[in-house]
């Protein structure tokens, strides 16, 4: 799959703009903060619904609108399918397939796969657990666009049974003092939180053990192979709360104790945690236990990476995980012409030699690469594809 022609109206800094793109490496030059950021956020937006810089779709917006519009024309195997994707202020987000009637903004999930590479990646190592929970829920939705829904309806119960929980603590509720139709409402949330729960802790477990044999690969095609790259998935279903009401999380191997377990059964112990940890979390007035507070914990050797890793070791483990995330989507591609777009956006000024010549002699031969550089000089020789000037609020291409 490729992209062969993006038009943008009213996103971020651009009041239009058209752009159009053949297979291959396409390299977008320009100083920082002419827009070249702009442009591959906005295809990677198609594919994920969120950005890589911002956590509301608020500033993707040009100042002073109301909407933004994101066009495309992919490309997936010679047969041509447009996407249009409408970004609103005030109301929800909407979409168009193929020029049709408009539709909800996820039914476009799956249609154009990406994989970014940014200098924000560098979190998915350094920083807190919610980088590597989206990462892994980023990369489920791209793989398995139906989880898309999962994620909306845990997140809905665990807001609303937060909201349930923050009110009993502000009422100084104790696990005695609860009447029984207080109780009776806290069962019914948890019913509800623990099936939501038990299926995206399910497609979670399922994705970590697809990803983990090409996370290894790709750590080693980036390095000298003297050490091992791994991703546990540390459950608080399988922790203990402490005094403090903090969960502590489950032991590195509880992935491989949960990952057998079908949902059912994931289910009947969210119940029982819930129960276990209801006093506390009345105190605390906060749900303590769930897939919202999992931590996916990378270990390069035998030591965790966060906290641990060098700068050259934390930059190979964030690029292994983009790496990981694309052999996942190729191995899933079920007709030639499906692998997903890659996204270089300025990360080779970020990488020693070594790195950059490693990265890029392994994407090149993607079906499309689509790169950003302030410098021409920051881009291996291997990626050295078209090139595509990025001016204050437009492009002039090679030919121009």
């Amino acid at each position: 799959m490729y992209l062969a022609h993006l038009s943008l109206t009213d996103f971020r800094t651009y009041t239009q703009v058209e752009l159009p793109l053949e297979p291959g490496v396409t390299v977008l030059i320009g100083p920082n903060g002419q827009g070249k950021t702009n442009l591959v956020e906005a295809v990677a937006f198609l594919s994920t619904l969120s950005s890589h810089r911002v956590s509301a779709d608020g500033p993707l917006l040009r100042f002073g609108t109301e909407r933004a519009l994101i066009r495309a024309r992919l490309v997936h195997g010679g047969q041509n399918t447009s996407l249009e994707l409408e970004i609103n202020a005030s109301r929800a987000n909407r979409a168009r397939i193929n020029r049709a009637n408009p539709v909800r903004a996820r039914d476009i999930l799956g249609i154009c796969r990406t994989v970014l590479f940014a200098p924000e990646d560098l979190a998915l190592v350094k920083g807190d657990p919610g980088n590597r929970r989206r990462f892994l829920d980023e990369l489920l939705v791209t793989l398995i666009p139906r989880s898309a829904a999962i994620r909306s309806d845990y997140e809905r119960v665990l807001k609303q049974r937060n909201a349930l929980l923050k009110s009993a603590k502000s009422q100084h509720y104790s696990r005695a003092g609860v009447s029984e139709g207080q109780q009776a409402t806290l069962d019914v949330w948890d019913q509800h939180m623990a099936v939501a729960g038990a299926q995206l802790l399910a497609a979670r477990l399922e994705l970590l053990e697809r990803l983990k044999p090409h996370l290894a690969m790709a750590y080693r095609q980036l390095t000298d192979g003297s050490k091992e790259l791994k991703a546990n998935y540390r459950s608080t279903l399988e922790g203990q709360l402490s005094d403090d009401g903090e969960t502590d999380l489950g032991s590195p191997d509880a992935d491989v104790q949960l990952a057998g377990l079908g949902v059912p059964e994931l289910t009947r112990r969210y119940v029982q945690a819930f129960a276990d940890s209801r006093r506390r979390e009345l105190e605390r007035g906060l749900s303590l236990v769930g897939p919202h507070r999992d931590e996916v914990e990378l270990m390069l050797g035998s030591a965790p990476a966060r906290g641990y890793a060098s700068h050259g070791e934390t930059w190979s483990a964030a690029l292994a995980l983009r790496l990981a995330s694309y052999y996942v989507l190729l191995e899933d591609a079920q007709m030639e012409g499906n692998a997903p777009i890659l996204i270089l956006d300025d990360v080779f000024a970020e990488l020693d030699t070594d790195r950059r010549t490693k990265l890029a002699s392994i994407v090149s031969g993607a079906e499309q690469v689509l790169v950003t550089a302030a410098v021409a000089a920051d881009i291996p020789r291997e990626l050295r594809g078209v090139q595509i000037r990025v001016l204050p609020g437009g492009i002039v291409s090679d030919g121009e």
